[in-house]
């Protein structure tokens, strides 16, 4: 594609920004999913292994669709492709168990850390210097965390340490896709995630295994691989049609989402802390885009050499 096409390929932002906010939707329906079944007493290294084995095979099936040759699976950096593929597992596995004991909204507000955090590890990781504005915001994305999670609460629950570890663990895959953007295809990052997740969980899912009695339990359990490969790809698709920067502020629709299963699946709405610590975290995260949008800025205006 040349640099013309490609620039008018994505100048489509009301399309990307629909293909966004339906990927977040899919990504609800995980959450969701996997709460409703670890409550009906699934394990979770069984839940994060159907999420990856049908991500597996879809992403097997279309990477292969012109033929089965080892190259269509060659990566010139397969450690970093496996370090990502893991850090996406370790971060999904922490997800689903600390879904079962925490609110979607807790446990949202705190995934949505995961930029704040990539912010803070772009720095010793990748050398992007940090300056002064989105410091303040890191700190103030911080705060919000503290008052989400109340650590000092009687209500305070140990599941909470998952949820950081599950942003953690996304902020460092983020970095990582980050460095690779560009250099390896897509349809391979897409592939060696679902490998690398069912290769690693399939003696613990095996172990654990429990069967769904119900149509409804099992559309669930295999709901929550299709509907992981489908909202990669409507991510992946978003961004090809508008500028990272556009498309961002959208994802916070993945709080209203849950917000909303959380309500009228479990009965639930958040208290007072988790809203005030989600709007403090989402604050600070518009920051930190908007100093990046206009960095982003500067520099495309800087002439060259």
């Amino acid at each position: 594609m040349t640099g013309l096409a490609a620039t008018a390929n994505r100048d489509r932002p009301m399309l990307g920004i629909s293909m966004m906010l339906v990927a977040y939707l899919f990504f609800s329906f995980i959450d969701a999913g996997a709460k409703w079944l670890a409550l009906a007493g699934f394990a979770a290294l069984q839940l994060a292994f159907m999420r990856y084995f049908a991500h597996f095979v879809i992403s097997l099936l279309l990477i292969a669709r012109g033929g089965f040759s080892a190259n269509r699976f060659a990566t010139s950096h397969p450690g970093l492709i496996v370090v990502r593929g893991l850090l996406l597992m370790t971060s999904t596995i922490s997800n689903f168990i600390a879904v079962r004991y925490l609110p979607l909204t807790l446990t949202s507000t705190i995934l949505f850390s995961a930029p704040i955090i990539t912010c803070v590890l772009a720095w010793p990781l990748l050398g992007e210097r940090v300056g002064p504005i989105r410091w303040a915001a890191i700190l103030l994305g911080f705060c919000g965390i503290v008052i989400a999670i109340r650590p000092f609460d009687e209500s305070f629950h140990w599941a909470v340490f998952l949820s950081l570890t599950a942003a953690t663990c996304f902020a460092l895959y983020s970095i990582i896709t980050r460095r690779l953007s560009g250099i390896v295809a897509t349809d391979t990052m897409q592939f060696y995630s679902g490998l690398v997740g069912t290769a690693a969980l399939l003696p613990f899912a095996l172990a654990e295994w429990q069967s769904p009695e119900t149509a409804s339990g099992w559309i669930i359990l295999v709901g929550l691989g299709i509907f992981g490969w489908l909202g990669h790809e409507l991510l992946t698709r978003a961004h090809g049609l508008a500028q990272a920067t556009v498309l961002m502020p959208f994802g916070y629709a993945f709080i209203i989402y849950l917000t909303i299963w959380s309500y009228f699946l479990f009965d639930h709405l958040p208290d007072r802390w988790t809203v005030t610590g989600a709007v403090i975290i989402v604050v600070a995260g518009m920051v930190i885009w908007l100093r990046e949008r206009q960095l982003s800025v500067q520099r495309r205006a800087m002439p060259p050499g």
